[in-house]
């Protein structure tokens, strides 16, 4: 007999779309979230959003704020708060790195995208620079550019 079928129209990740815009994206990182079940259930229905979200390093510990993470449908009284700060769990050499890199160089730490990887969820987050908005306005006309070039050799074909 065959194995589970797959639902392909469950959770597949929650992206920051707007970091790509906004920043100059560097090295990433995995990391691991606490949070509490109706948590769980909130962004496995894709009832997240981490687009304004940023990431602090305090008393060696690493912070998600400003991600919302909508009240699970189904809950009872005892539902989270939505944009409360969540703890991230890091490794001591990476938490390292992530101070130094703010604190000498200015860089922030955006999270990229939340997905579930074996049942848990994870976020991968990445040191960035802003960008000026000349950079912005370089970005566009490089991707239009490119977007143009496509659609001639396609019709070419």
């Amino acid at each position: 007999m065959s194995g589970k079928k797959r639902d392909s129209s469950g959770f597949k990740e929650i992206r920051n779309s707007k970091a790509f815009h906004k920043y100059f994206v560097g090295q990433k990182f995995e990391a691991g979230i606490v949070l509490q079940g109706t948590e769980v259930k909130s962004i496995r229905a894709g009832k997240a959003q981490i687009t304004e979200a940023f990431v602090r390093i305090e008393k060696g510990n690493a912070t998600l704020y400003n991600a919302y993470i909508d009240e699970y449908a189904f809950g009872s009284s005892s539902n989270h708060i939505p944009t409360r700060p969540r703890r991230l769990l890091l490794h001591k050499r990476e938490l390292e790195k992530l101070r130094i890199a703010t604190e000498v160089s200015g860089e922030t730490i955006i999270p990229i995208r939340l997905y579930i990887a074996h049942g848990l969820v994870k976020i991968e987050i990445a040191l960035c620079k802003g960008k000026k908005l000349y950079d912005k306005r370089e970005d566009l006309k490089r991707k239009v550019a490119t977007r143009e070039t496509e659609r001639a050799l396609k019709n070419r074909r």
